[in-house]
């Protein structure tokens, strides 16, 4: 992997994003194999109406009401189901009532995880977190033991194969991009989370394909995790991504890229 800085980036920014990079690719191809349709249009939903509470129905004035919206779409949602969400978010439907929630702890190795949710009921949601943590080798901890630890950034990915890296590198630069790097299969972007709409508008604008786009919470260092623990990481991953209240799942992990490669293939 070569990593390419647009702007001044210190040593160990290389190795965050080649760390984002590889826990981004696990989960855009787990995303790419996963048939559970109705529950992403679930996640996905349920983002538009807390959106909608916090922020107001108009996605013109409402950046985050915006994305989710465009997830969505993205996703196939139906614009039906969209428009209910908002509404529900605004109160003009009746529905449960759901908000965020952030739990933090440590998983097999000391590796620091971040789970963000979106419930109806946080005592059930914690309790659940809880187990499932403790289950997979993990314990879930106080509120900011590990939350310090993760900066949130703008993150988009490129598939490499629809421009050169010298075409990149100048898109790249027009835009303003904070860091770059330049993975094996795919060019990527990072920004500060203020400037993430504008790129995303600008790269759409431009109709350049993304195969990943998100607002991510990055770790400012990582945990390299021993080949023999790194399934059990991996394992708590997946049951906290498949949790019905979970929205995004953030840890600081690195592992050994013949132990991804091998999962992938399983």
């Amino acid at each position: 992997m070569s990593v390419v800085q647009p702007s001044s980036v210190a040593p160990e920014e290389e190795h965050e994003m080649a760390g984002h990079s590889k826990w981004a690719q696990i989960k855009r191809k787990k995303a790419v194999t996963d048939s559970r349709r109705g529950q992403l249009w679930t996640k996905l939903l349920k983002e538009v109406t807390v959106a909608a509470r916090l922020g107001g129905g108009d996605p013109e004035g409402n950046a985050r009401l915006r994305t989710a919206i465009q997830d969505a779409r993205g996703a196939n949602v139906p614009n039906d189901n969209i428009d209910r969400a908002i509404k529900r978010g605004t109160g003009q439907l009746e529905g449960m009532s759901i908000e965020e929630a952030t739990y933090e702890g440590y998983g097999p190795g000391g590796v620091a995880v971040l789970v963000e949710t979106v419930t109806d009921n946080k005592n059930r949601t914690v309790s659940e977190i809880r187990h499932l943590f403790s289950k997979h080798g993990g314990n879930l901890g106080e509120s900011g033991c590990v939350g310090w630890m993760f900066e949130k950034r703008g993150y988009f990915a490129i598939d490499n194969k629809e421009m050169s890296e010298e075409e990149f590198m100048e898109v790249a630069l027009e835009l303003g991009a904070d860091d770059i790097s330049i993975e094996d299969e795919s060019y990527e972007i990072y920004t500060r989370p203020e400037d993430y709409g504008t790129v995303r508008d600008a790269l759409e604008q431009r109709e350049i394909p993304l195969v990943s786009k998100e607002l991510a919470m990055l770790p400012q260092n990582y945990v390299q995790v021993a080949d023999d623990s790194a399934p059990r990481v991996l394992r708590l991953m997946d049951a906290l991504e498949d949790h019905d209240d979970v929205q995004n799942v953030w840890a600081n992990f690195d592992i050994d890229a013949d132990v991804l490669a091998a999962r992938e293939s399983s």
